[in-house]
């Protein structure tokens, strides 16, 4: 049988042809898999920096969605929409209706004590060391040991950097005048004030200017010029003092639970975590781009009084601080164990900071203020 090469060369090209598409076709997709989440949050609704704006809880949500091509979506409820503003922790724990819980650690001070260590800590390091510490120096691990006996996994996700002591509606000269003072102060800077007779009361952020107003306080901290202003609380109280001896570096997280995380694929957990960093690095910057004006105004045009803590009242603080750290440290082997590592990681990072910040600010930063004239 004769055959014709030609037509034989053009029907193997076509079988060829066939078969390579037949490798090269795309496998059969697989459904796209979502997850639908809901998260508590300890604000009220509509509050800058931490319920709505950058970095804030609706941010994060909203940063998780798009990097996630809406793989998962968020529904954000503000304090007293699905749970009171301190249930979030135990709801997101439980992780039966709540998934992921926006907060701060030192709310949590009953659950765990050696939690408040990851918000802030009183005398400790500022927004660059803090961060040091987390991300490079053990504290994150440590963080989610506190955390594991709530079956959560905790992030950093926006931070205010230093926060001044806040409002007093009489003015401060003296140590005697915290004694029998009301104050709303959370965290460890709480058991520090009532250590040396201050009655530290833990007050939703919703709660604090009615309470102060009506003298139901007689001073209170929020977060700083910006913040507090927005919150009217310059209306409620003419004394605004500085320092940061309590929150050098407040840091707000989102505690997920630990089941649903560990359901996402690596690629979302992934997601969560870039989106988590983004939130803390952007919160920082638009909040420290906003609070000098903001304390400029108070001053100038609302009549506030801002000044620093008399010397003899930092100095009962910080002895009050050691004394309450070193207690707790010899209760409870995990606050030992943070307490150390956080101390140990600020001793080492003021040694490069006192030559690299603290030069810096004694030696250039005026000169630099005269750049414009």
């Amino acid at each position: 049988m004769t055959i014709n090469r030609r037509k034989f060369l053009k029907l193997g090209g076509s079988a060829a042809a066939v078969t390579a598409g037949t490798v090269a076709a795309p496998a059969v997709v697989k459904a796209r898999e979502t997850f639908q989440w809901r998260m508590t949050t300890t604000w009220p609704a509509g509050l800058p920096f931490y319920q709505t704006g950058p970095g804030s809880a609706t941010d994060f949500a909203k940063r998780v969605e798009e990097m996630s091509d809406g793989r998962i979506q968020i529904r954000v409820y503000a304090a007293d929409e699905l749970v009171p503003a301190f249930d979030g922790f135990d709801a997101a724990s439980r992780g039966r209706q709540v998934q992921l819980n926006h907060g701060c650690s030192y709310y949590w001070a009953g659950e765990s004590w050696a939690a408040q260590y990851f918000t802030t800590v009183p005398f400790g390091m500022t927004f660059q060391g803090f961060n040091a510490w987390l991300t490079d120096g053990g504290g994150y691990e440590l963080w989610k040991e506190v955390y594991e006996p709530f079956n959560l996994i905790p992030f950093a996700v926006g931070c205010t950097g230093v926060q001044p002591v806040g409002w007093f509606r009489n003015p401060v000269e003296s140590l005697d005048d915290f004694r029998g003072l009301n104050i709303r102060m959370p965290g460890l800077a709480g058991d520090v004030y009532n250590a040396i007779g201050a009655n530290a009361r833990l007050l939703p952020g919703g709660e604090i200017f009615p309470a102060l107003e009506r003298g139901a306080i007689d001073a209170a901290e929020w977060v700083g010029p910006y913040l507090d202003r927005e919150l009217g609380l310059h209306n409620a109280a003419d004394y605004y003092y500085s320092s940061g001896w309590h929150e050098p570096c407040t840091t707000t997280e989102v505690a997920i639970n630990r089941d649903a995380y560990g359901e996402l694929p690596a690629d979302l957990q992934a997601v969560i975590k870039n989106a988590a960093q983004a939130c803390n690095l952007t919160s920082h910057a638009w909040l420290e781009a906003r609070n000098g004006e903001a304390l400029q105004d108070l001053i100038q045009n609302h009549g506030v009084k801002f000044e620093a803590l008399p010397e003899d009242v930092i100095d009962a603080l910080f002895e009050a601080t050691r004394d309450i750290m070193s207690d707790e440290s010899a209760k409870d082997p995990l606050v030992k164990k943070v307490n150390e590592s956080f101390w140990t990681f600020k001793k080492k990072h003021d040694e490069w900071q006192e030559n690299s910040e603290t030069i810096f600010q004694t030696q250039i930063r005026d000169k630099g203020r005269k750049m414009l004239g």
